[in-house]
């Protein structure tokens, strides 16, 4: 051993050390590494830079934006609200459901970004049925990491062991060669963990958003839910043609809350103005204030077809575009002393006044003649466009509460068809070939801000910094293992240990390393420092290195056994209410099944 090998050996051990204390944090250790190795000569500056500069971490760096792009569009949360409807109040089905959803987002997503979208989904799910939000949340941290199995592109470390493969001459691995493993994969840990959720402790569900009002509370406490209607513009009304401005609904007792035009792929909402003018097949969002009012009436008048409200009754269902808050009429208010009718609300904010609270009692006769006082609460729906310049610029009124939803509004919900198209695009220039794997996620990357599905800014924000940090400093691990023989003294050392075994037993062992090694450090990590060990050992053995390749990238995303192995993993700690434990009893015996699972397959469907 040389002195060279040595001192890339402290180094490494050094950084992990760093990663199991985790102080400093990771990216700052590798940060630390890429400036500290070319100090020992081993490699020069421009080699310990050269990872900024690989085609792969571009990759990566692209298709965290294309998910942030289904995320912004609400594709995925689409997938969770038919996750919700088709599960029902079965704990089993959702668990299934959960499981297969994720791990077919993971494959064309990052894991982490699935697991993030999909908590607030089963907390949503566990508040509406009962169920223990630990019963749910480590199977989606599992199925998520499994979707790293599902293709070439759901996970880091299948594009690290897959560049080392293409650096030392063997063919790239096609886009779904992972899939014949991935797929098995998922359907047994799915079938596991419906026997060892047993395993698992049965706290009692998170409530998310607590003391945070809602949509269906204020419909409730306000009665809206009677004066709410959804009407159609049949041919030959007369309201065709018309202008909003001419009608004078208001005065009627009417608000015209938002319009609804269908389109080919979607319905668009759109803000009712005093030059909007109706057209047939025009779908209205009504209030009907005056209890004098006949709706029947007005329907033969204008020939209107009633339609059915959405889930939740009044424009819950619509609650990405519409909006409520309540505000507070201050001391020093122009509106003290007006009626609701005087004050022109909707003309100062855009925001319709639907609601009165003085106190505890909801006026609800007379709202439009009402006098406004100091202290009332008014509550107001709109297009959450105004309502957030309801915040943020001085206004006549104060704003007392928000609703939950907000948080839940998506940024370009319009935009969802053309999100799947990119992504259905990208992923078909990857199958094909047409062009490398990083010029397609970059192509669907502009092609996502060109159609409004997400801006720079949020494109930049998607992006992991702290992971392309993290996998650039381990990077000149590789190559300075290489060049001081320590990737040839490892294969020679997992060659003496294997003895005389099988290939098959050289797998296995190769899986359990990597495996263990990614208790320390991230499973990247692990994939950068065991794929060229893995390679060197096909290499001594004569075997195909496809094999050996494969093994690495299946154990890489075999991260069950610890919360600190993932961060997917991470992030259900909390929610799922979990202990060190808990990860120990579940994720060794599926690691080892998974282990031999991969041992069986690998060979069968890559032959050494």
């Amino acid at each position: 051993m040389n002195i060279d090998l040595i001192l890339v050996l402290l180094l490494l051990g050094a950084a992990i050390g760093m990663f199991v204390a985790n102080r400093p944090r990771m990216d700052a250790v590798a940060l630390i590494m890429i400036a500290v190795m070319p100090l020992t000569g081993v490699l020069t500056i421009n080699e310990a830079l050269a990872g900024f500069s690989d085609p792969n971490i571009v990759l990566i760096a692209a298709l965290f934006v294309i998910g942030e792009g289904l995320v912004r569009t609400g594709v995925a949360r689409l997938m969770g609200d038919w996750l919700n409807a088709r599960a029902g109040r079965s704990e089993t089905r959702m668990l299934v459901l959960l499981m297969l959803a994720s791990g077919f987002l993971g494959a064309f997503m990052s894991s982490t970004a699935v697991v993030a979208i999909f908590i607030p989904v089963v907390l949503r799910i566990c508040q509406n049925t009962g169920t223990a939000p630990s019963q749910l949340m480590m199977p989606l941290s599992i199925a998520a990491l499994m979707s790293g199995m599902m293709t070439l592109v759901a996970t880091a470390p299948n594009l690290v062991v897959n560049a080392e493969l293409v650096r030392q001459g063997g063919e790239s691995f096609g886009f779904f060669a992972f899939t014949p493993f991935g797929l098995p994969m998922l359907i047994i840990g799915t079938a596991y963990m419906l026997f060892a959720r047993r395993l698992l402790p049965s706290t009692k569900p998170v409530l998310g958003r607590q003391g945070r009002p809602s949509l269906p509370g204020w419909v409730e406490q306000y009665g809206l839910n009677r004066r709410a209607y959804r009407v159609r513009i049949m041919m030959g009304s007369p309201l065709v043609g018309q202008k909003l401005d001419d009608l004078e609904l208001r005065a009627s007792g009417v608000n015209l809350l938002a319009i609804e035009i269908g389109g080919r792929f979607s319905t668009e909402v759109i803000r009712p103005m005093a030059r909007t003018v109706l057209e047939a097949g025009h779908i209205m969002l009504l209030d009907v204030i005056l209890p004098d009012v006949e709706i029947e009436a007005l329907r033969e008048k204008y020939r209107l077809q009633i339609l059915p409200l959405g889930d939740g009754g009044y424009v819950t269902d619509r609650s990405q575009e519409i909006g409520m808050v309540e505000v507070i009429i201050p001391a020093d208010s122009p509106l003290v002393g007006q009626t609701v009718l005087q004050a022109r609300v909707r003309s100062e904010s855009g925001l319709t006044v639907i609601g009165l609270r003085r106190g505890r009692k909801v006026l609800s006769e007379g709202l439009l003649e009402e006098q406004l006082k100091v202290g009332d609460t008014l509550l107001l729906t709109g297009f959450w466009s105004d309502i957030r310049n309801l915040q943020s610029e001085p206004s006549e009124m104060v704003v007392l509460s928000l609703p939950a939803e907000m948080e839940e509004v998506l940024p370009a919900a319009s935009k969802a068809p053309q999100a799947v198209a990119i992504l259905a695009l990208t992923i078909g220039l990857m199958i094909s070939g047409l062009v490398p794997n990083v010029h397609a996620a970059l192509i669907g990357c502009l092609l996502m801000g060109a159609f409004g599905c997400l801006d720079m800014n949020s494109a930049y924000r998607s992006i992991s910094w702290k992971s392309l940090i993290l996998i650039v400093g381990m990077l000149p691990f590789s190559l300075a293992l290489q060049r001081t023989g320590g990737v040839e003294l490892a294969a020679e050392a997992v060659t003496a240990i294997a003895g005389n075994a099988s290939p098959r037993m050289v797998l296995g062992l190769l899986f359990l390393i990597t495996a263990m090694l990614g208790l320390f450090i991230s499973n990247t990590a692990t994939a950068v420092l065991m794929a060229p060990v893995a390679l060197a050992v096909a290499r001594d053995m004569g075997a195909s290195p496809y094999p050996f390749a494969m093994i690495i990238a299946l154990a890489a995303s075999t991260a069950f056994m610890t919360p600190i192995s993932s961060p997917v993993n991470t992030l259900v700690v909390g929610p799922g209410n979990y202990g060190f434990g808990d990860f120990v009893k579940v994720g060794v015996p599926l690691s080892l099944i998974v282990m031999a699972v991969s041992v069986l397959m690998v060979p069968i469907l890559l032959p050494l």
